[in-house]
């Protein structure tokens, strides 16, 4: 049934009140330093570097994984699992490469980054259009995927959803970074929690169904061998999701540019280490990179046993719409409703955790970009610590306005996380080319990198569209595939137009890189390498 018992309310009512107290003391512990933007933006010098590795994860979950990457499991099985272990293997390269540079050069937006590498139209392009895609493509996304699943296990309505999701963001948001960061230990630990007990009951489900009891071993067992298709990393090319997961291409491709794309040139990742020292940052990312692994876990699983259940005759008016099409993102609110009351409210507040900590860190990012490289830059240059503060919190709460109108538009969506990736990939080739480039090679000019940022749209759309153009004449690349080729062009480009500018060899180098911030600790080298090894071991298992 859809809807939480007294039980339910009771549990999330803990949750919210924990979050909100907890918050509310960071706040006032930190008052005094509010004014500071450094402090407000960054929470500089105050987040540990378990408070950093939560945020980050915090951050990237929300609902997109929930239930997108759970409808993924369904559709595609374990094979959608690649986003998060390379994830895991890309935020050591971040640790390691990216990171360092960002602390040298006291970096604290990814706009500034660019202002400092090459000049103020690559830096204030690339500003307005992180602008746009944080509120219209992310933040509304998780603001719809959230309210909707919300709405699916509550009953309560969609727009109320909306309405409550949006107003607890902005409560935690309004606190600064300092606020964000350490709720989302909470937020982590909830959502972490809920999800492995949705999931440890999922199998106990599948087991029991077939009639051996409740086993969550014996329910493991069962979805691999009902499901057997559903537990391959790598597809062939007849296989009919390889257009989603192109095969070695996950491993050697497109999936790079998009992960280092994400969490090495995204404020809204970067943003919870470039407050910290080096140490406490890489630590931070490195703990970020082991609770990735457990992803799949909570998110991936409860999808596959969906699968199993539905083609087993359950669920067949919950997975279906009204045409009778299956509607894989119904596999994660499905399974919630069939959860014991008040384990349902613990997993209703693992998914409100989610939703409200990636809302709260995608909010804050966006107030960051458009207060100190748009407001500060353009529309008052003379504006104090507190005035900037101020524009920050009032760009939180206009953002998530306009996110909480558009969300309802998104109704059309099907799996939701394969569509978010694609088009965001479309400018993740220009982003990676234009950071790697400034990092590399300091020969690469500002005309080569704007070229990249005007290119990266016009490019992934016209490779994605010109086998519909062509009537099938040109061949329909997977979007990782087209991913990369986008790449290889741009960063071809940049070189080529640099070349030919003679006066790039007498180009200063602006950003500081010393070869000596790339080196780690012996703790953080032997946690990368468990790292790669599990990830090795899972890939090997498998394939």
């Amino acid at each position: 049934m859809n809807h939480l018992h007294s039980s339910d309310y009771f549990v999330f009512l803990i949750y919210f009140v924990v979050v909100s107290t907890y918050g509310y003391y960071i706040y006032r512990r930190k008052r005094s330093g509010v004014a500071s933007t450094k402090d407000f933006f960054l929470a500089e010098g105050s987040l540990t570097w378990w408070a950093i590795g939560a945020s980050l994860i915090a951050s990237n979950i929300s609902a997109e994984h929930f239930i997108g990457m759970s409808g993924s499991g369904f559709a595609l099985g374990l094979a959608i699992s690649t986003y998060e272990w390379m994830a895991a293997a890309t935020l050591i390269i971040v640790a390691v490469f990216f990171i360092p540079v960002y602390l040298k050069n006291k970096i604290y937006t990814m706009p500034q980054f660019l202002l400092q590498r090459y000049n103020t139209t690559v830096s204030t392009t690339m500003a307005i259009f992180w602008l746009l895609v944080y509120v219209f493509v992310n933040l509304t996304s998780i603001i719809y995927l959230g309210a909707l699943a919300i709405a699916a296990i509550s009953g309560i309505s969609f727009f109320w959803c909306i309405a409550g999701l949006a107003l607890f963001a902005v409560v935690v948001t309004l606190g600064g970074m300092k606020v964000i960061g350490y709720t989302d230990v909470i937020q982590v630990f909830v959502l972490i929690l809920g999800g492995l007990v949705t999931t440890y009951l999922a199998l106990n489900l599948v087991s029991e169904h077939f009639g051996y009891g409740r086993n969550v071993w014996k329910g493991l067992t069962l979805i691999k061998d009902n499901a057997e298709t559903h537990f391959h990393m790598i597809f062939p090319k007849d296989h009919p999701y390889y257009k989603d997961l192109p095969g070695l291409s996950v491993l050697v491709g497109g999936m790079w540019i998009n992960n280092l794309n994400y969490w090495g040139c995204n404020q809204y990742i970067t943003q919870r280490a470039l407050g910290a020292d080096l140490k406490t940052a890489r630590n931070g990312i490195l703990f970020a990179a082991f609770l990735k692994l457990l992803i799949p876990v909570i998110a991936v699983l409860p999808g596959i046993t969906a699968y199993v259940l539905y083609k087993n005759g359950l669920f067949a008016q919950e997975m279906t719409d009204a045409a009778g099409a299956v509607k894989p993102d119904q596999a994660y609110p499905t399974l919630l409703n069939l959860l014991p009351p008040g384990l349902k409210g613990l997993a209703f507040a693992a998914l409100t955790a989610a939703i409200v900590a990636s809302l709260a860190g995608k909010a804050n990012s966006i107030s960051t970009i458009f207060s100190l490289d748009i407001y500060k830059r353009y529309f008052h240059k003379e504006a104090t610590e507190k005035q900037l503060v101020r524009v920050g919190r009032y760009t939180v709460i206009v953002a998530m306005l306009i996110a909480s109108v558009v969300a309802p538009a998104l109704r059309s969506l099907d799996q939701a996380y394969q569509f978010i990736q694609e088009y965001v990939g479309f400018i993740a080739p220009g982003v990676l080319a234009i950071f790697l480039l400034g990092f590399i090679w300091k020969r690469t000019t500002s005309t080569a990198a704007l070229t990249a940022a005007v290119l990266t749209i016009p490019l992934s759309t016209v490779l994605k569209f010109l086998p519909v153009w062509t009537n099938g004449v040109f061949p329909d690349f997977p979007f990782l595939d087209r991913m990369s080729i986008v790449f290889v062009i741009l960063v071809g480009l940049m070189v080529l137009i640099t070349l030919l500018d003679r006066n790039s060899k007498y180009l200063p180098r602006i950003i500081q890189v010393d070869t000596a911030m790339f080196r780690s600790s012996p703790a953080f080298i032997a946690g990368s390498v468990i790292i790669v090894g599990i990830l090795t071991a899972l890939y090997t298992v498998f394939w």
